[in-house]
């Protein structure tokens, strides 16, 4: 069986964008380094199999993360792509870096946490928050878009329990600087729907409503898929998620890998939302990907379906 039965559901959208990860947030977190050749092969297959918003890579120190040092190299060999292609950038170095490339949006990664920033910025939150703003303010100048990153949105290794009210601000302060999408990061993977629903009615009290939000969810726990069906109930239309379910976070050993971009598009083809991807593509895509890191997909869905594919 290659498809699912469609049964709809009251209150889903008609169609679901989905923000592929895998380029960026799961090659971050492999131990191996791939070419940049293979990565420039594995975008232009995700975008073929009809990914439209594709997260390439990210402007960071190489001594902060190896696996991404080639970003300049990698986008020149892209060149134009039809489609949403942020990329993350740091700092404003970063941003001058990504500027000179031509790129045509960007991400910024903030914490929700006191802990997180420490371990991810070696600064505090507040001092995280203070270094992005001139990274937004500048790109928005420069008419780019800019995605702003909350991770730790629903519980810290270190500190445990995150307050609503403490995602709410990080967020609101993200959406003040010039930040046109936020992205909520369950980032090691602890959240349950009750959670995700109270997080968005609290944004919504804010003035964020659905339409400026993302869900990054990992399953950690295997609530992933769970979490993403109530975000979308309530009215969010932008689902993060990576191609095999690549990634984690090299800063939080807890935190296993994203939902699976497979396993969406099974779910959401059932419910009769619209992805506009093509599922037996992105699955050869995350086979081919994988035969390259040495290893299984984790995707169930890829699992299930290699037999079919050969």
């Amino acid at each position: 069986m290659r498809s699912p039965q469609r049964t709809t559901l009251r209150g889903l959208p008609e169609r679901v964008q989905i923000y592929e990860v895998g380029p960026r947030d799961g090659l971050q977190n492999e131990a191996q380094v791939l070419s940049v050749e293979a990565k420039a092969e594995f975008v232009r297959r995700l975008v073929a199999a009809g990914l439209s918003a594709v997260e390439l890579t990210s402007f960071v120190p190489a001594k902060w993360v190896p696996q991404l040092a080639d970003a300049e190299e990698l986008i020149a060999q892209l060149g134009p792509l039809p489609g949403r292609h942020p990329v993350l950038v740091p700092n404003e170095r970063g941003l001058e870096r990504a500027l000179a490339c031509g790129v045509k949006e960007i991400a910024v990664f903030a914490s929700a946490t006191e802990s997180f920033a420490q371990r991810n910025l070696n600064r505090t939150l507040s001092e995280s928050l203070q270094l992005f703003a001139p990274v937004v303010s500048r790109a928005v100048e420069a008419g780019l878009p800019v995605r702003g990153y909350v991770s730790m949105c629903f519980g810290d290794p270190w500190e445990g329990a995150v307050p609503v009210a403490q995602v709410a601000a990080v967020a609101t302060e993200l959406a003040e600087m010039g930040c046109s999408e936020l992205s909520l990061g369950d980032t090691i993977g602890v959240a349950t729907p009750g959670q995700v629903v109270e997080l968005l009615g609290k944004l919504n009290d804010r003035g964020l409503g659905p339409d400026r939000l993302a869900v990054h969810f990992h399953d950690t726990y295997g609530q992933a898929l769970a979490n993403t069906l109530v975000a979308l109930q309530h009215g969010v239309t932008t689902v993060d998620s990576s191609a095999g379910g690549l990634g984690g976070c090299p800063y939080a050993g807890s935190a296993t890998g994203n939902l699976a971009t497979e396993d969406l598009v099974w779910q959401l083809r059932g419910l009769g939302v619209d992805t506009g991807v093509d599922l037996e593509a992105l699955c050869r895509t995350s086979l081919w990907m994988a035969g390259l890191l040495g290893r299984p997909s984790p995707s169930r869905t890829v699992t299930a379906l290699a037999p079919t594919l050969e």
